[in-house]
């Protein structure tokens, strides 16, 4: 029997992390979705896990600790380097994306602006 899929999504757009769990909760209602609002208050919940997520969709430009800062400071730590991140941004920035990818982000996602669009984007990692 497999367990249900584990998500971290670190986002401060709060219409953006409505539509996200809207869509995971179609494409996998088993899944388990933690969110967290900039990329510091990610991290200290990172440190609370028993088990480490699956997968964590991050959005690059937020205040506190934003994206990037984030993905730096999580490849430093051992137990979550391997952790498979994929960015959401509603940037589409050629730069940006070749900087998180040296830096270790699996896919970089630009945001949709239509549902069914969101939908697709996310289907492949759900």
């Amino acid at each position: 029997m497999s367990s249900s899929k584990r998500i971290l999504l670190v986002d401060d757009d709060e219409d953006d992390r409505e539509t996200f769990l809207e869509i995971v909760s179609e494409l996998d209602p088993s899944a388990v979705l933690v969110t967290a609002i900039n990329g510091a208050d990610g991290f200290e919940k990172l440190s609370t896990f028993d088990v480490l997520p699956d997968v964590i969709f991050l959005d690059l430009n937020m205040p506190i600790m934003n994206g990037t800062e984030f993905l730096r400071k999580i490849k430093t730590v051992g137990k979550l380097k391997n952790v498979q991140i994929v960015i959401l941004s509603t940037s589409s920035d050629e730069w940006a994306i070749k900087e998180v990818r040296e830096l270790g982000a699996k896919d970089f996602v630009t945001k949709p602006a239509k549902f069914k669009d969101w939908r697709a984007a996310l289907q492949r990692f759900i």
